[in-house]
């Protein structure tokens, strides 16, 4: 049985403005010990599924519907009690902006040590201890006197770390990491990811890493989702996905991305147009009025995601009929 099962999720949220749809019938799967890369711009959903994992997108005015599966026990069924239980323990997350997740009031030791206490009968001594063992183990130098600072005494990396530490303390069996290195420098960004690699090895837990970098996805995923509008439209293994994109937005993606192997001369194309309000999601396939091979049926029809290899699907019938073409096309 795989750890994280995500069945055809959808998240709305009821706004003055109208219903945000922000995820629309997310379907993935998770096993023990590997990664998985959530990927798209601003506004694609990425976050809000992951959000929606740990339960934090709960409220009067959201509608949730699908499953969340975690060892096969529905999470969006969970009441709060049980929920509370279940996050940090089995599921933790490292925020987006440390800064803002750390209480800007309290010493980082103290906010380490609440997490340890706040899941079990633990004492104050023991969870010094342990809060000054996760700091050492997250790569903190002088982590007891570390333990004594202040968010804003700290650099952004050292926050970082300081996050993965809290996110870690219970030894949860998946951790989320939302954008973990988007404030940093690429100095930095290179530890963060190389300490989450370490981490994951030596416990076991699997890990899914929300970014809207593909180069960061690239380095660090065994399977790659792209998303879009709330929908996945590009799905598989990650050397497939960033090595052999077959979705135009995904390609799009790859193709804004500066190359230090490319000649300086050559020119970054960016996708054109800007992502669509998740209030007014354009109809049939939302990415069809930035894609250069949109038809007709493009805005009718709202493409599911379908096998155009082993292990490797796309949400556009454009693409796969001609991948399918190819195929069919007998060598010169």
């Amino acid at each position: 049985m795989a750890l994280l099962e995500v069945r055809d999720l959808g998240v709305s949220f009821h706004t003055a403005e109208g219903v945000v749809h922000a995820v629309n019938d997310v379907s993935l799967t998770l096993e023990r010990g590997r990664t998985l890369g959530l990927v798209g711009e601003s506004g694609s959903g990425k976050t809000v599924t992951a959000l929606t994992v740990l339960g934090l997108t709960r409220s009067e005015n959201t509608e949730l519907h699908g499953e969340v599966l975690l060892d096969g026990i529905d999470l969006l069924e969970l009441p709060p009690a049980k929920l509370r239980s279940v996050r940090g323990r089995r599921v933790a997350m490292v925020f987006q902006d440390p800064l803002s997740a750390l209480h800007p009031m309290y010493r980082v030791g103290w906010q380490i040590e609440e997490a340890i206490r706040a899941h079990g009968r633990v004492g104050r001594n023991a969870a010094r201890s342990r809060a000054i063992e996760l700091l050492r183990s997250v790569g903190i130098p002088s982590p007891e006197a570390r333990a004594d600072a202040y968010p804003h005494e700290l650099s952004g990396g050292m926050r970082q770390r300081i996050m993965i530490a809290i996110a870690l303390a219970l030894g949860p069996d998946l951790l989320i990491a939302d954008e973990p290195t988007s404030a940093l420098d690429i100095t930095v960004q290179a530890q963060i990811l190389e300490l989450l690699a370490r981490l994951q090895q030596e416990t076991g837990m699997a890990l899914v890493l929300v970014s809207h970098d593909l180069g960061v996805i690239a380095e660090q995923t065994d399977e790659v989702a792209v998303m879009y509008a709330g929908r996945i439209v590009e799905h598989g293994p990650g050397e497939v996905v960033i090595g052999s994109a077959l979705h135009p937005y995904t390609r799009g993606l790859l193709g804004s991305i500066p190359h230090v192997d490319r000649p300086r001369a050559d020119r970054l194309t960016p996708i054109p147009g800007s992502p669509p309000s998740a209030v007014r999601v354009p109809t049939g396939c939302a990415f069809h009025p930035r894609c250069a091979l949109a038809r007709p049926s493009c805005e009718r029809e709202i493409p599911r995601l379908s096998p155009v290899e082993p292990h490797h699907r796309i949400a556009c019938p454009v693409v796969a009929r001609e991948v399918t073409r190819a195929r069919a096309t007998p060598p010169s």
